[in-house]
Order: structure tokens, then C-alpha cells, then sequence
């Protein structure tokens, strides 16, 4: 057999390079196969981590819904145990019977305040009522405060009518002052509580604090826009029977850092605090002066950006939380710059209760259910990035926020 030729000398460099070329063709795809394996390799994390993102979601929303439901039976059981049994009707017989009373000294006004049931006594008649004419003899002193939900001190500097009067001010609440609109705690928004409950307080003819310590509170009535009354039994067991929810925060909630409301983030609020003023309560402090030194109450509620973005409400003077709470959502107003509440508002669609806020249903479940809760902000990605923040409770927007303030 004849053998084959060699290549021509000159071809050597052609057949050299050829042989790279084939080496480099080899190489490119071994590495286009390992690429291939590594992409598989990413995916299947990709699809493990959002399955454990998603029986975390799952764990975190399930175990805050049982907890919902134990705070709302929870605090409907205290409010009924703690309820007067006496459904009593304050008509012209028994305002007259009032005015009759209170002139009668000490004991006959302790009857008057016995009488409407907002004195959380000991039940025992004699003693509650030998307690409550001492507070009567102690007439208009601001150091002293009825166990009640009444903030004599506070109640004396907005009514100076009041103060000058030298009368008891709780009494002066319940028969006039009540009826004239006038609020007996700064938790106690008398207007709000009278538009949610006008029916009633028409049918009973009492005054809105005396039926919001009968039958609101068990009814899980909101005696102000920033308090929420099953939201804050949801984290307050130790709600004794014959003590109010707004009470208990005052006394001890808020220093458990318990928050009164969903868009009230009691860490988040305090830590803006000035140190010398951190033995206020959060909430009462954002109300009667945090707000207008521009506190944030949540990381996704700005108020000094919401009163400069929409001017009437700033005009207005009015305080922005609230106002977005009773108007500026159902208006379109987003509560900060990082929740753009229309393109929610559009991603949820049906989904959304009509009078559910937006942002507190983004907060309580729906910030899992949309793929975008501002423009450019996807959740799976951020999610990705962050796979602990479902595990602790927090959103995405809400996690970017708390990272965008340190």
C-alpha cells in the first residue's frame, strides 16, 4: 500500500493554526458545558430558596393570623367581663337624676361617676365609692388622676373653663362636657369616635367615653384614628378584665414597646425620641408634638415629606398620619416616597377590600402578592437578596426604608 504524502512544508503553519483553533473549539466548549451546569446548579437554588422563602412566608403569616384571632377573642372576652351589667340609658329622667346628685356634696357626685361605670374600682361598692368622693373633695388638682381613662391634667389645660371652675373634672366631663364634645384623653379622639358610633351614642344618650368603656371597647371600637383595638390586644395578654386597652398602654404598654397601631412602629418611633423624653408614651408624644418636629412613626410613613408634598393638609394643620388614615389613601396620597401608593393601588386591583388602606394591607399580606409594590422595586429579587427579612416579620419596602435611614 502506498503511503500518503506529507504536507507540503509550507502548510505546517495552516495546520498549526488549525489545530489551535480545534484545541480553542475543545476548551470554549467544556467551559460552555460547565457553564451550562452551573446555570442548572442556580436554578435549582433559585427554586430551593424560594421555596423556603415561601413556607416562611407561609409560618410568619399563619402564626401572625392565629395571633390575630386569640388577641380578638382575647380582648373581647376582658371587655365583657370587665362590661357593667347594668345597660343603662342616660335619658332626661337620668340627666336629672345626675344634676341632682352632683350638687348633693362628695358622695352624692361619687354616684354620679358609679353610675356611668367608668371607674375601674375593686367591686366592692362601698369602698369604689368612698374612693371616688375623696378624688371628688380633691376638686380640679392636676396632680390627680381618676382610674379612669381620663387625663385630668390634660383635660384641665384644654378646657380652662374647667380649671377655674374648681370642680371635679371628671364629673364636669360626664355631665357637660361629654355632650359639649370635648375629649377626655388625648387617645380619645371625641369627634372620631362619635362619627363611627353616632347610632348608638343617639340610641343610649351617654357620653362617648362612658360607651366606649361599656360596649365599644369589647366591640373592638377605636377610640382613635392611631388606635387600634385588636391590633394592640394582639400584643397585650396581660390586658387585665377592668382595664381598657388605651389604659393599659398608658400604664405599661408602651414601655413593652408594644405599638397602638400597624403604622405605628413603637421601636422605630422611640429610637427618634430626644433621651430626656423617652418616659413619655411614643404614641402620646408623636401627637402632641412628634409630628410637628417631623418623627417618623413607621419607616414607611414620612410625615415631613407627606405635609411638603401635599400642601393642603399642611395648611390645614392638621396631623398626617391620621389624615392619611380617615382621607389621604382613599384619595390616592402616598404616605412616603417609597410606597407609591396609586401603582399599588393598580397591582392589587380586586384583590384590595375597598376600605382597606393600601398601605397596611401591603404591610399584612399583600406585599407577597404583587410583583412590583413601587415601579422598579421588584419583591423576588429583593427577597433573594434578603431571604431573613420574611422570617422576621418585616416587607421589602419596609426592610429598603429602615436601610435608607441608618
Amino acid at each position: 500500500m502506498t503511503e500518503s504524502a506529507a504536507p507540503p512544508a509550507s502548510l505546517d503553519p495552516v495546520v498549526a493554526k488549525a489545530r489551535a483553533v480545534q484545541a480553542r473549539l475543545l476548551e470554549m466548549a467544556e467551559r460552555l458545558a460547565e457553564a451550562r451546569g452551573v446555570a442548572h446548579d442556580a436554578q435549582v437554588r433559585e427554586a430551593v430558596t424560594r421555596a423556603e422563602l415561601t413556607d416562611a412566608l407561609a409560618q410568619a403569616l399563619s402564626a401572625r393570623a392565629d395571633d390575630l384571632a386569640r388577641a380578638r377573642a382575647l380582648t373581647v372576652r376582658n371587655g365583657q367581663e370587665w362590661r357593667p351589667t347594668s345597660g343603662r340609658r342616660h335619658n332626661r329622667l337620668s340627666r336629672r337624676i345626675d344634676q341632682v346628685l352632683a350638687r348633693a356634696g362628695s358622695f352624692g357626685a361619687a354616684l354620679v361617676i358609679a353610675r356611668a361605670g367608668v371607674w375601674r374600682g375593686t367591686g366592692r361598692r362601698a369602698f369604689d365609692l368612698r374612693h371616688i368622693a375623696a378624688y371628688v373633695r380633691r376638686r380640679g388638682n392636676p396632680l390627680v388622676q381618676p382610674l379612669s381613662l381620663f387625663d385630668q391634667a390634660w383635660y384641665l389645660q384644654e378646657n380652662p373653663d374647667v380649671a377655674s371652675a374648681g370642680a371635679a373634672p371628671l364629673l364636669h366631663y360626664l355631665t357637660r362636657g361629654g355632650f359639649e364634645g370635648r375629649a377626655p384623653h388625648p387617645l380619645f379622639d371625641d369627634g372620631f369616635y362619635r362619627g363611627r358610633n353616632a347610632a348608638e351614642l343617639g340610641e343610649t344618650g351617654v357620653t362617648p367615653l362612658e360607651h366606649f368603656l361599656r360596649w365599644g371597647s369589647a366591640q373592638l371600637r377605636d377610640p382613635h384614628p392611631l388606635f387600634d383595638v385588636t391590633w394592640y390586644g394582639g400584643q397585650a395578654p396581660d390586658v387585665a378584665p377592668g382595664e381598657d386597652v388605651v389604659s393599659h398602654y398608658v400604664r405599661t404598654g408602651w414601655a413593652q414597646n408594644l405599638s397602638p397601631h400597624p403604622l405605628f412602629d413603637a421601636h422605630w418611633y422611640a429610637a427618634q425620641m430626644p433621651v430626656h423624653q423617652r418616659t413619655t408614651p411614643p404614641l402620646l408624644h408623636y401627637l402632641q408634638e412628634g409630628w410637628r418636629a417631623g418623627l417618623s412613626p413607621h419607616p414607611l410613613f414620612d410625615p415631613t415629606w407627606y405635609l411638603e408634598s401635599y400642601p393642603d393638609v399642611a395648611e390645614a394643620g392638621v396631623e398626617p398620619l391620621s389624615h392619611f388614615l380617615l382621607a389621604g389613601a382613599s384619595e390616592g396620597r402616598s404616605p412616603g416616597p417609597w410606597f407609591d401608593l396609586p401603582h399599588y393601588v393598580a397591582a392589587r386591583g380586586g384583590a384590595l377590600a375597598p376600605d382597606r388602606n393600601p398601605l397596611v394591607d401591603y404591610l399584612h399580606g399583600g406585599a407577597w402578592q404583587v410583583g412590583e409594590a413601587s415601579p422598579g422595586f421588584p419583591t423576588s429579587a429583593y427577597l433573594a437578596a434578603h431571604p431573613q427579612i420574611a422570617r422576621d416579620g418585616l416587607t421589602p419596602l419596609e426592610h429598603w426604608a429602615r436601610q435608607q435611614a441608618r
